[in-house]
């Protein structure tokens, strides 16, 4: 049995709602990310790569494509042009020597401390004026939702 068409009503209710924006505010941030990082030779990806190397230290890989999550091929792209790069390095782990560990290297140093901050100068810029209280309200209400969707998407099949 098909289901009626949306009325206009319906699809202008979607486009205002709050996935609809935070799905816009997604990538409108992504893009002035992209912006703030391009003069550096760099991509958003790859700076949250060097932030976790240059904050947390050496990381393991696959660990890393967890914190992030990306897809390891996704990630292994990114790794093998930040090593090409030369701003990363990676060694096999300690103990296994199938895992690797990667390291941020003298040069990914040197850019990470050239870098600014895309996360601040975008928020100074997209968050102004914008109160605590309802940044926190904002948050909140994103988390919740997105607990919510992941403990349905994980509750098996919705098809």
């Amino acid at each position: 049995m098909n289901s009626p068409a949306p009325s206009s009503n319906d699809v202008k209710t979607h486009h205002e709602s709050v996935g609809a924006w935070a799905k816009r505010y997604y990538f409108a941030n992504r893009a002035a990310i992209e912006s703030v990082l391009r003069p550096y030779g760099i991509g958003t990806t790859q700076w949250y790569v060097l932030y976790q190397l240059a904050n947390d230290g050496p990381t393991i890989q696959r660990d890393l494509g967890q914190l992030l999550h990306l897809e390891r091929a996704t990630l292994s792209g990114i790794v093998s042009t930040l090593v090409r790069k030369g701003h990363v390095e990676q060694v096999p782990g300690a103990t296994d020597q199938r895992q690797r560990v990667l390291h941020l290297t003298k040069a990914g140093r040197k850019l990470w401390e050239g870098l600014p901050d895309p996360i601040a100068v975008i928020g100074a810029t997209s968050l102004q004026d914008i109160s605590e209280a309802e940044l926190a309200t904002a948050v909140r209400v994103l988390k919740a939702a997105t607990q919510r969707l992941n403990d349905y998407m994980a509750d098996g099949d919705r098809t």
